[in-house]
């Protein structure tokens, strides 16, 4: 695999701060509204985050792909942060396929574009190549960097499809994260996440890994040390130590970064992000 000059001196540090599976009702402390999201944008990137992965919620607390949510989440947060906005173009698993096409509208930076079908727990999480085709498609049209979401080693054959049939994302990079640890995809284990590496076509320059749950650590390390980046936030793991839950998006964003240093690999600034990402600036 063929990586940017550079691009394993620092950490990208990616946040994560609320997905579309779990209830407020039962994580009171998920941000969910635009006042706590910006809140919390604020404090982790203070913490060391350089980008952040947003699902949004109605007033309701539910999933939403509204776009008039979608749009005052990115407007407000790039007003108030330099993060690189990234928004979920997966929203929840029951969302349908042309609506999520529709987050493109709200301009972010940056969006994810997972490369496969997968089981989701219970559930399906449904992306046919037709649809990441689209979307692939449409985010180089709207100079939109995206950010391809690996749940599983068939996922990264799919990434050489999309690459080899349209060429290379705006900003001629291309960047991955492997999410790891899902019931249904790859196994949240360093073996698991390093056979996919060694996997990656020669087009990618940077990648990253998350570990859901109880591999978040694991992974991070795992990652660390084999020259990879860092997603981490609620969506991913709500407990920070065995019987001690997460209260803040920012405590896990404060230990990726504590990783990160001790590996020698300090948290990377946003603009370092930006240049590695090939991320527009839109002011």
């Amino acid at each position: 695999m063929a990586l940017s000059k550079g691009s394993v001196a620092g950490t990208l540090i990616t946040v994560a701060p609320t997905g579309a599976e779990l209830a407020k009702a039962d994580f009171p402390q998920l941000p969910t509204t635009l006042d706590e999201l910006v809140e919390t944008a604020v404090s982790c990137e203070a913490a060391g985050a350089a980008m952040i992965h947003l699902h949004i919620r109605d007033g309701e607390h539910r999933p939403t792909l509204d776009p008039g949510y979608l749009k005052a989440a990115v407007d407000a947060l790039r007003e108030q942060t330099s993060l690189i906005i990234q928004l979920s173009t997966g929203g929840s698993v029951h969302d349908p396929l042309d609506q999520r096409l529709t987050v493109l509208d709200a301009e972010p930076d940056s969006c994810s574009l997972t490369c496969g079908t997968t089981n989701f727990g219970d559930d399906v999480f449904l992306n046919p190549y037709g649809f990441m085709s689209d979307l692939y498609v449409q985010a180089q049209e709207r100079e939109v960097v995206p950010e391809f979401e690996l749940f599983d080693l068939g996922h990264v054959a799919s990434l050489a499809r999309l690459v080899d049939t349209h060429g290379l994302p705006f900003g001629g990079k291309v960047h991955v994260d492997f999410v790891t640890g899902v019931p249904g995809g790859m196994p949240g284990t360093p073996a698991a996440l390093l056979a996919g590496v060694a996997l990656l076509p020669p087009e990618v320059t940077s990648w990253s890994a998350t570990g859901i749950g109880r591999s978040h650590l694991p992974v991070a390390a795992a990652s660390l040390a084999a020259g990879g980046h860092l997603r981490v936030g609620m969506e991913d793991n709500v407990v920070y130590a065995r019987g001690v839950p997460v209260e803040h998006n920012s405590q896990l964003v404060e230990r990726a970064a504590h990783l990160a240093e001790v590996m020698q690999r300090p948290a990377m600034s946003t603009a370092d992000a930006r240049t590695m990402l090939g991320v527009k600036d839109r002011g």
